[in-house]
């Protein structure tokens, strides 16, 4: 959709404060959390877009891309919930759900105090870049 954060842009980041407690989740709960995180990508990106700044094809390219991975992972899904033997792992994963929530509430709230502004939406842009690297990270680790 864009390339890297322009010079224009670079007083718009901030700390969105990344849920590191994902990376702690047990391996069982990958995909759960995984479908948790892309609901709410799917969410955030189906609204209030920068008319005009992002190449229109590669929005709805993206769009159908996190809306397939969504639905793959439904699939997968009752298996993984069928997992929770006990209460201590439900609650890590609501509380880790909980905690992706959070993390897209304060998303939200940032695009908002700016007016779902260009520069906002670029430093958005590249928060998800970075999340992108954990949750490789995380697949890479669940599958070895």
């Amino acid at each position: 959709m864009g390339g890297y954060l322009s010079q224009q842009c670079l007083n718009e980041t901030t700390d969105f404060r990344f849920p590191m407690e994902i990376t702690k989740v047990p391996q069982e709960y990958v995909t759960v959390i995984t479908y948790e995180f892309l609901q709410q990508i799917f969410q955030l990106f189906s609204k209030n877009l920068p008319v005009g700044a992002w190449n229109t094809t590669k929005i709805h390219k993206f769009q159908n891309g996190i809306h397939r991975q969504i639905e793959e992972l439904e699939r997968c899904l009752s298996e993984e919930r069928s997992k929770a033997r006990n209460s201590f792992q439900t609650w890590i994963l609501k509380s880790t759900r909980f905690s992706v929530k959070k993390y897209f509430q304060r998303i939200t709230s940032f695009l908002e105090d700016k007016q779902y502004s260009h520069c906002s939406w670029e430093a958005v842009r590249m928060e998800f870049r970075m999340c992108l690297i954990i949750f490789d990270r995380l697949f890479k680790n669940h599958t070895s």
